[in-house]
């Protein structure tokens, strides 16, 4: 379960990191924030490369940060953009939460002003193939 104060330090982590997006070509800034096992926050934002589709999205630049401090657990993950339709996390990035966070974790997506929805990685990424999955 997430509580409001974790909720709302994830938002700002994002929106944060949305203010530093590198999104010169697309002009679309993008904010993540993981919120590890630990409690603690990891942000990242979206980096855009002239060599399209180079770029780095905001989310993958999340999990990262989480990795390089020592974790591999994610207990909630935000991310915000602006835009009329929500900026849910990209099916790559379903796929790479799914890497580190259990199917019922909470994904908050906003906007610079609110939270506009909130789902689990179950609704965004149903019938996943995640770590505990058989290798052939």
């Amino acid at each position: 379960m997430l509580n409001d104060l974790d909720r709302q330090r994830l938002l700002d982590a994002a929106r944060a990191a949305q203010a530093r997006a590198y999104a010169p070509y697309s002009h679309f800034a993008v904010g993540a924030a993981v919120l590890d096992d630990q409690g603690r926050v990891h942000a990242g934002c979206n980096v855009e490369n002239a060599a399209y589709p180079q770029g780095v999205c905001a989310e993958a630049g999340a999990f990262s940060a989480m990795v390089l401090a020592g974790s591999t657990r994610v207990r909630a993950l935000a991310v915000v953009g602006d835009g009329a339709g929500l900026v849910t996390p990209c099916g790559g990035c379903r796929q790479k939460l799914r890497e580190f966070a259990a199917p019922d974790t909470p994904v908050l997506v906003g906007d610079r002003h609110a939270l506009r929805a909130q789902f689990t990685l179950a609704q965004l990424l149903p019938d996943s193939f995640g770590p505990e999955n058989p290798s052939s």
